[in-house]
């Protein structure tokens, strides 16, 4: 795996890490959600922005693979697999949810929480094993955290927080099955905080790894 085509976030590299013989899947996944969290964070008329993120809906879904060749993610995802995994359209529908220059209300929030990490842990996931809905709770938690320590102003930070808390009665509690390590582990980073409603922080601060390493090691 070419961990070139993409910067991913130092915790996401870390997550990715504790996936075993799938962290390259996991990477790819990351990094596509990374690509996407650029397009909305570089769109400035919202027209463009759809376009771009439609842009990646037409590639994943080409069967033939002949559109969108030269982009160096894309032919990865396709090498490995990961272009057609259930979910990644999810996300593309929950970082459009952003795009508009105005701050998101409670609908977009939502629609974004469970597009976006829904749709992430689906793909991260592969298969639900009977849990697609429980799946899909702990990533909106964790995508709505994740959110809460990048917007800008404090009536955001608290709208996602606020917005988070929907999700904390269904997402799982149960013994997550040990190839979702890395999703346990950034559902309850993102549980921990919303419980106390704290934002996440804006990075991998030493607090931060630290209660990642204790997670890993000895669960809640």
């Amino acid at each position: 795996m070419n961990e070139t085509l993409v910067e991913i976030r130092p915790l996401d590299r870390l997550l990715s890490a504790y996936a075993g013989r799938d962290a390259a899947r996991h990477w790819l996944v990351w990094a596509y959600d990374a690509r996407l969290a650029q397009v909305v964070r570089t769109t400035t008329e919202p027209l463009i922005g759809q376009m771009r993120l439609a842009w990646w809906q037409d590639v994943l879904t080409d069967e033939n693979g002949a559109k969108g060749r030269g982009e160096p993610l894309l032919a990865a995802m396709r090498a490995a697999g990961v272009a057609g995994h259930p979910g990644l359209d999810s996300m593309l529908d929950g970082w459009e949810a952003l795009i508009g220059g105005e701050a998101p209300d409670p609908a977009a929030l939502r629609t974004f929480g469970v597009g976006r990490g829904g749709g992430m842990f689906r793909a991260l996931a592969g298969a639900d094993e009977g849990h697609g809905e429980a799946l899909e709770q702990a990533g909106a938690l964790w995508a709505l955290w994740d959110l809460s320590g990048h917007v800008g102003s404090r009536a955001e930070v608290e709208a996602a927080v606020e917005a988070a808390r929907e999700f904390l009665g269904g997402a799982p509690t149960w013994d997550w099955p040990r190839r979702w390590k890395p999703m346990r582990l950034a559902a309850e980073l993102a549980r921990d905080d919303i419980t106390r409603g704290q934002a996440a922080p804006r990075t991998l601060t030493p607090r931060l790894y630290a209660r990642l390493l204790r997670l890993a090691l000895v669960g809640r």
